[in-house]
């Protein structure tokens, strides 16, 4: 094998397919050693291959029980000591999980895909209600910001985006506004990354006070 195809095996072996800003939060040490890590909407796992390999205590939810079962048999390998019962296929909404779990939560992709204000509101506020007072919240969500001309409501905060797909989009005025709401503070500048012609999404990190 070439040495960057080797290469590329080696971290794929160690991170998975981690959303790369997510990585950037474990190499500038957000996530520590003996912190409890909890994924929303985990699927099966693609986030959470580095934390398992390292040891962290972490839990997980996806409604769908098939991605649990694929991600209960990964953590089987990475870190058998993890109860399987840390993963279960439930939506976020309805988690038996109980308040102040987690040391860290990530919601990666999933809060865009809300069919309403309501939905949207119950899903975030559930998230937050894991997290330890102190903790960090990690969320990658869909918004408008950098393309706002070019998507088309549909109703409310629905849009249709220019890829096809329709979304639930946010936009900095109301990540700001959340942020306030929830009572947290913002620990990085909320950032946009544009793909051309296709969506905007954003990475919005905020602590929760303690």
């Amino acid at each position: 094998m070439p040495e960057g195809g080797s290469d590329r095996a080696r971290s794929a072996a160690v991170f998975g397919g981690i959303d790369i800003y997510l990585l950037d939060q474990i190499l500038r040490g957000r996530i520590r050693s003996g912190m409890t890590v909890f994924e929303v909407g985990c699927s099966g796992g693609r986030n959470l291959v580095y934390l398992l390999r390292a040891g962290f205590e972490v839990y997980g939810v996806d409604p769908n029980g098939g991605a649990i079962e694929s991600l209960r048999l990964l953590a089987g390998e990475l870190a058998p000591d993890l109860p399987a019962a840390n993963f279960r296929p439930e939506a976020i909404e309805e988690t038996t999980f109980p308040p102040h779990l987690a040391d860290f939560v990530i919601s990666c992709a999933v809060l865009h895909f809300a069919g309403d204000d309501r939905e949207f509101r119950e899903a975030l506020d559930a998230s937050w209600r894991i997290l330890k007072p102190g903790g960090i919240f990690f969320c990658r969500l869909a918004s408008t910001i950098g393309m706002e001309d070019r998507f088309r409501r549909l109703e409310g905060r629905r849009f249709s985006l220019p890829d096809g797909s329709e979304r639930y989009l946010v936009d900095e005025a109301m990540l700001l506004d959340l942020t306030d709401r929830l009572g947290g503070e913002l620990l990085d500048p909320i950032k946009t990354t544009v793909v051309q012609d296709q969506r905007c999404m954003t990475t919005w990190v905020v602590h929760k006070r303690a």
